[in-house]
């Protein structure tokens, strides 16, 4: 008994002085500052400066067009510093163009848009991901394929709809259409999919949580990272739509892609006004970037490590 003692203590020393077959690598991975963060090399820098440059440069060019007189800006080459006709230029597009109702209609629309889509898409997300139902798949196969019709064949039907509701020429006529899509339903259930543990809405379950419950306290919290970025690429979309609004929307309720038209009418065209509208168009989208942007992109990166 004591000689078989003394050969497993043997065994054991000669393993420890044994070569490392792997394991203290991966041990390795767990010791103090092995979770720092790498730094790219000098080469993605530079790629990195590049495409910070190539996004930036079209804002800088309209700021530019802006704050110079029609005639300068259609010369050859064309300028590329900024002049001092900005703010002259603002405030005659401002005036020209109605934009400040302009802004509070195109507020309006996108917020309401982007807060129905997040909110149904989420729901129908959550079902289609996590719910057992007859027909699920079918039902997602057709949501999918609404994706594939173009949107300009449902211009004729959609614009009678609304006159025989009533509704034509005013915002509702705009919101009632996109009030949720398919591409935030899609989105939404890819997210859910993964990023929520069938483990948690079954625990849930067990307590007596019923659907909506379930809903409120364990899919939101989950899909708190997901909802924001889809809210703000539906609201820049919303914003920047122009086709249904033309044709849905009277003069006297626009919203800002529409009302920048105004600028281009009559036979001459005052290229630098019509730069000075873009640019006060774009300025909204711009400042809710600058202030959610950091808590949108926090809330990416919080989900992935969930996930």
């Amino acid at each position: 008994m004591t000689t078989q003692i003394l050969k497993d203590a043997e065994g054991r020393a000669e393993a420890e002085r044994a070569p490392d077959d792997g394991s203290a690598r991966r041990r390795s991975r767990f010791r103090p500052g092995a979770g720092r963060q790498h730094h790219g090399g000098p080469v993605a820098y530079v790629l990195l400066g590049l495409a910070a440059l190539l996004s930036l440069f079209p804002l800088y060019w309209t700021m530019v067009a802006a704050s110079t007189d029609n005639t300068r800006v259609t010369q050859s080459p064309p300028p590329f510093l900024p002049g001092p006709n900005l703010f002259t230029n603002l405030k005659a597009a401002w005036q020209d163009a109605g934009l400040g109702a302009a802004m509070a209609n195109s507020l309006v629309v996108a917020t309401v848009i982007a807060t129905s889509t997040v909110l149904f898409a989420t729901l129908a997300g959550f079902a289609f991901a996590k719910l057992r139902f007859r027909g699920r798949n079918i039902l997602l196969m057709l949501v999918i394929g609404t994706m594939m019709v173009p949107p300009q064949l449902g211009v004729v039907p959609l614009f009678m709809l609304m006159s025989d509701l009533g509704l034509g020429g005013s915002l509702p006529s705009v919101i009632f259409p996109t009030l949720v899509s398919a591409v935030g339903v899609f989105f939404m259930r890819q997210y859910l999919a993964d990023a929520l543990p069938d483990e948690l809405v079954e625990a849930a379950r067990v307590d007596g949580a019923h659907a909506l419950r379930i809903f409120w306290s364990v899919v939101l919290p989950v899909a708190r990272p997901a909802m924001a970025v889809l809210f703000m690429i539906t609201f820049v979309h919303a914003w920047n739509d122009f086709f249904w609004p033309y044709i849905a929307l009277d003069d006297a309720n626009l919203t800002v892609p529409v009302a920048l038209t105004r600028l281009s009418a009559g036979y001459v065209r005052d290229q630098s006004v019509i730069m000075a509208g873009a640019l006060l168009g774009t300025l909204p989208l711009l400042l809710m970037f600058v202030v959610f942007g950091r808590q949108i992109v926090g809330g990416i990166m919080q989900g992935a490590v969930k996930g």
